[in-house]
């Protein structure tokens, strides 16, 4: 895990100094050769906090998106359970190997760029589910990024956020970085309302620090 660790950040820091501070997600599938365990993300299994989000929760329609989908696992659980789903990654190769998983839902997936969406899908989602996209980027694409995300959530609709999560002040030169308080709480000052936030530690040792949070955005008013 150390040395996958310290691919990431190089490729991040060679991309970032070419100019191209999101390249190196393309790279890292293409290095994988197709083999999906070797993507050092790669859990191959829905996000639980999802998981048991929806068990407890319901969501406010069935419009449903994810945020850098990955290998897919999160697409396929939303789309069992019954959501109109998309999966967005700006790998070109993620969504060729979430295709290739995922056959019945291959056109759940699509090539897209988080700083370049698609106009129709503003506003367009009732449930956005955004999990570790913001942690791996650097400098102002962090606050690019988290506004991006907040803008695709419907009147009425929520975003779900899983994220490493750390003290302010703390791990300023990690990667990837986790968010601390005051920048999760970007998504309130994105115009959404928070509903809930929960503070947990992973099974890892030592412990990693997590945030899992919900925000809704304001149904509109009839008149």
């Amino acid at each position: 895990m150390a040395d996958e660790k310290s691919m990431t950040q190089q490729l991040s820091e060679k991309y970032g100094a070419q100019g191209d501070p999101t390249g190196w997600f393309e790279e890292i599938y293409q290095l994988s050769g197709g083999e999906i365990d070797r993507v050092p993300w790669a859990d191959l299994v829905a996000n639980p906090c999802l998981v048991g989000w929806l068990q407890k929760n319901t969501a406010p329609g069935k419009r449903a998106i994810v945020v850098g989908c990955g290998l897919g696992d999160d697409v396929d659980f939303l789309a069992r359970a019954g959501f109109s789903v998309t999966g967005f990654d700006i790998a070109q190769t993620a969504i060729a190997m979430s295709r290739k998983r995922f056959p019945a839902i291959a056109d759940r997936f699509q090539v897209a760029d988080l700083f370049a969406l698609p106009p129709g899908w503003q506003q367009g989602f009732d449930l956005v589910f955004e999990c570790n996209t913001i942690q791996a980027l650097t400098g102002e694409l962090r606050l690019r990024a988290l506004n991006a995300i907040a803008a695709l959530v419907a009147p009425g609709g929520v975003v779900l956020v899983s994220c490493r999560s750390r003290k302010p002040g703390e791990k300023a030169t990690a990667f990837p970085l986790p968010l601390d308080h005051h920048e999760i709480a970007g998504f309130e000052r994105a115009g959404l309302k928070r509903l809930s936030i929960d503070e947990y530690e992973d099974d890892q040792q030592p412990p990693v620090p997590h945030f899992f949070a919900c925000y809704q955005r304001h149904k509109l008013r009839r008149f």
